[in-house]
C-alpha cells in the first residue's frame, strides 16, 4: 500500500488548519508591503488569474528576495506551526500499526505525527537517504520544512523537478508500478503526478493488468469525470468517502485481508504453473474471483500469459455452468458481480479474453430481470442496473454493441442504454 497525499489530506487532519495552496501564497503575500494590492492583482475576485499558482508563487518570491527574504524559508515557517487536529484515532492506529508508504507534495510532518512512536523514516531533498527498513516511509517529493531550499514551490522549482531526474522523481514511478496507490486529497492539478501515472496507464495497458490506483474523494464525482479519471490516467474513483471513514474501514477490513493472502497467492501459483484447478466449492463463493484477480496482479501475472487467459476463461465459464444448476439464484448475482468487476479494473476489447467475458455477459443478461419471474435473477439485474456506471466507459461501449447485437431482451438492453 502507498499512499499519495496532497493538500486536502493535511486539511482534513488538521480539521481545515492545513491552509490551502492559494492559502498559503496569501499568506505569503502578507509579508511584503501593500499585501493587499498585491493579493488583489494575482488573485481577482471578477476573473481567473492570468497565472497558475506556481507563477504566482515565482512572483511572490520575486518581491520576497527584493526585502531580503526567502520564499522558501517563510514558506518552512508558517507550515511548522500546523498540528493535528480533530477525530484522527482511525487514522493514527492505521499508520502506527501498518507496514505502508506515504508519497506527498506537502511540506508538514503531519504523516510521521499520525505514525507516532512505531518505526518512521522521512525522506526529502537535501536530506541523507536512508538505506535501513522502516514500517512507514514518507516521501516528501516536494520537499518539507527539514530542508526547506529544497521545497518545490516555484515555477522555476517545478521545472527544475520535472526535467531533472532525481531519486524523487523516480521514486515516483516506482511505487505506482509496485503497489496499491490510494491517492488521498488529490485534483490530479500536479503536472509531473498525471505525467508519472498517466505513464503507468500506459504500461498497465500493455501488460493487461488491472489498474492499482485509487482517487479517494470526499465529494460525490460526476460520472463523466470517473470516465475522465478511467480513460486517461487507469484510476477508480471512490467518492463520497471522508478520510476518517476510509482509515475506519481499512482497519476493520485488513486482518480479514492479510489472512488470506498468502493462501490465495499459493493457489494462484498451483492453478497457473502446475495446471490445478479450482474447487467447485471455492468458485461458488461470492469473493473467490476477487480473490483471483488480485492474486493474479499480486504474482505480475498478465492477461498476455497465455495459461492466465485459460485460468480466467476456465474461472468465468464454471461459475456461467453454476447459474444452470437448480435453486442457484446466489450464483446468478454472483456472475453479474465477477462480470461487473472485471469490467471495472481491465480494458476487456483486443484481449484474448474479449470473446469469453462477451459470452458470459449475453448469458448473464438474458438470465435477469427487472421483475420476480420464476428462472430469472431480479439481483442480477439490481446488481447490473446499480453498477453499470462504475464499469469502464471503453467496456460499457463493448457490451452495449454485443448486446444490442445478439438480444431483445428488453432489461438488458435498458440497462446497456441507461448512460
Amino acid at each position: 500500500m502507498c499512499f499519495f497525499t496532497g493538500t486536502g489530506f493535511s486539511k482534513a487532519v488538521t480539521e481545515n488548519g492545513a491552509p490551502s495552496w492559494q492559502g498559503l501564497l496569501e499568506d505569503l503575500c502578507d509579508l511584503l508591503p501593500e499585501a493587499d494590492e498585491l493579493k488583489e492583482s494575482l488573485f481577482p475576485d471578477d476573473k481567473p488569474s492570468p497565472l497558475s499558482l506556481e507563477e504566482i508563487a515565482q512572483v511572490i518570491s520575486i518581491k520576497l528576495t527584493a526585502v531580503d527574504k526567502s520564499i522558501h524559508e517563510e514558506t518552512a515557517k508558517l507550515i511548522e506551526n500546523i498540528e493535528l487536529v480533530g477525530k484522527n484515532r482511525q487514522v493514527a492506529k492505521f499508520f502506527s500499526e501498518r507496514q505502508f508508504r506515504v508519497v506527498t507534495t506537502n511540506y508538514d510532518k503531519l504523516a510521521e505525527e499520525l505514525t507516532g512512536e512505531s518505526e518512521c523514516q522521512s525522506l526529502a531533498p537535501g536530506l541523507p537517504i536512508p538505506r535501513s527498513s522502516a514500517n512507514v516511509k514518507v516521501y516528501h517529493v516536494h520537499g518539507s520544512i527539514d530542508s526547506p531550499d529544497n521545497m518545490v514551490i516555484t515555477s522555476e522549482d517545478y521545472f527544475r523537478f520535472i526535467n531533472g531526474d532525481s531519486y524523487f522523481s523516480r521514486k515516483l514511478s516506482t511505487v505506482l508500478h509496485e503497489n496499491t496507490v490510494v491517492i488521498l486529497g488529490y485534483s490530479l492539478g500536479d503536472t509531473n503526478l498525471k505525467a508519472i501515472i498517466s505513464d503507468y496507464k500506459g504500461f498497465s495497458k500493455t501488460h493487461v493488468i488491472g489498474s492499482n490506483i485509487f482517487l479517494v474523494s470526499r465529494s460525490r464525482v460526476d460520472q463523466h469525470v470517473k470516465d475522465y479519471y478511467s480513460h486517461c490516467y487507469g484510476i477508480r474513483v471512490l467518492d463520497n468517502i471522508d478520510i476518517p471513514d476510509l482509515f475506519e474501514d481499512l482497519n476493520k477490513k485488513t486482518p480479514k485481508v492479510e489472512s488470506i493472502a498468502t493462501r490465495s497467492i499459493d493457489s494462484i501459483r498451483n492453478v497457473v504453473h502446475k495446471k490445478y484447478h479450482f474447487k467447485e466449492a471455492y468458485l461458488k463463493l461470492e469473493d473467490s474471483f476477487y480473490r483471483i484477480i488480485s492474486a493474479l496482479s499480486a504474482e505480475g501475472l498478465s492477461l498476455e500469459n497465455k495459461r492466465v487467459v485459460e485460468v480466467i476463461g476456465e474461472v468465468i465459464d464454471a461459475k456461467r455452468k453454476l447459474t444452470t444448476e437448480s435453486n442457484a439464484w446466489e450464483q446468478y448475482e454472483h456472475l453479474a458481480r465477477w462480470l461487473i468487476y472485471l469490467g471495472t479494473i481491465l480494458e476487456i476489447k483486443g484481449t484474448s479474453i474479449e470473446g469469453a467475458y462477451l459470452k458470459a455477459v449475453l448469458r448473464s443478461m438474458n438470465t435477469m430481470s427487472n421483475r420476480l419471474i420464476i428462472g430469472y435473477s431480479w439481483h442480477a439485474y439490481k446488481a447490473w442496473k446499480h453498477r453499470w456506471p462504475s464499469v469502464m466507459s471503453s467496456n460499457r461501449a463493448l457490451i452495449k454493441k454485443h448486446v444490442e447485437k445478439n438480444t431483445s431482451d428488453g432489461d438488458a438492453l435498458s440497462v446497456v442504454n441507461s448512460i
